[in-house]
């Protein structure tokens, strides 16, 4: 199993000089962050330019890839593909496309996206508008060689205060998504985390869902019980939380348990750390220094 990082930790500094630091640590993949150019998203990235890639620029990319002996495990873009606004939604559906357009062109058979949510629908029409928009972009990703995935996100507050941002972040969600939308090149990106910061157990969530994991990523999460006694399941309403987003190794999930479970059931492919830990940010050399807990970390669980 390959250790990799989601790219769009590092800000907008080129591919290229991520691609070397990667190699530096030690890293052997890079899932690539590749939102549109114009974006307000927190934890974006836009390190390939989807719309604008031809395959010179893919042999390039290839190229410099190689030389830094690195392997692309997927391409990422994590965006509301049910907004009710159909202006937006068409947009990032048309995006998803051409993030699908470049796994093509790079030889990269995976790309991460969300399902979001229509907040003007109940979960039913939310279920119904995915069967349409992503039975048309599996589809798409099917003729091109590619798979998508879904990263189990919640998104709290992401859209509306106090609601989850996305349908996808739970085994009874990730049912109905596997029954409207049957496909072999349709699965999960697998996030620990979230479910954990959903007083969830991540390990029974999982049963019966191994052959659904494409991809797996490293994100860690404390959960302060002091907090949730307090705050509860809502958490709090003035801005403080009952959980946060650590490297892997310095939070509450038991990665050696996770990964031997999933190696058993046949998954070999990518521990993908996604770095979203507040105490390494601030800086390009703040969060390298997280990343290299991270794989420190990692290095220890797989050997």
């Amino acid at each position: 199993m390959k250790i990799g990082f989601l790219t769009g930790c590092l800000g907008d500094i080129p591919l290229r000089e991520k691609a070397r630091l990667a190699h530096e640590m030690g890293f052997e993949m890079l899932e690539i962050s590749c939102w549109p150019r114009e974006n307000d998203r927190d934890y974006a990235g836009s390190d390939i330019d989807v719309a604008n890639l031809t395959q010179e620029g893919a042999d390039e990319i290839h190229a410099y890839m190689k030389e830094y002996g690195l392997g692309i495990s997927s391409l990422a873009y994590y965006d509301n593909n049910l907004s009710a606004d159909p202006v937006v939604r068409k947009n990032v559906n048309n995006h998803t496309k051409k993030v699908i357009d470049a796994a093509s062109l790079l030889g990269v058979e995976l790309v991460g996206v969300f399902i979001g949510r229509d907040i003007t629908k109940d979960i039913w029409g939310n279920f119904d508008e995915f069967e349409k928009v992503f039975g048309d972009l599996v589809s798409y990703a099917e003729h091109r060689g590619v798979k998508l995935m879904i990263e189990n996100c919640h998104m709290p507050s992401w859209l509306e205060k106090g609601k989850p941002g996305t349908i996808s972040y739970s085994p009874e969600l990730w049912a109905e998504m596997f029954k409207r939308v049957p496909s072999d090149s349709f699965g999960l990106n697998y996030d620990p985390s979230h479910l954990h910061a959903m007083l969830m157990d991540y390990m029974e969530c999982l049963k019966g869902f191994e052959d659904k994991v494409f991809h797996l990523h490293a994100k860690d999460v404390e959960v302060f019980p002091e907090k949730v006694a307090k705050y509860g399941v809502y958490n709090s309403e003035l801005g403080d939380s009952y959980w946060r987003y650590r490297m892997p190794g310095l939070g509450q999930v038991d990665w050696k348990k996770l990964i031997s479970h999933l190696q058993a059931h046949g998954y070999d492919f990518v521990v993908s750390i996604e770095h979203e830990d507040p105490l390494y940010e601030g800086s390009r050399e703040k969060v390298l220094e997280g990343l290299k807990k991270g794989i420190e970390y990692l290095r220890g669980v797989l050997a």
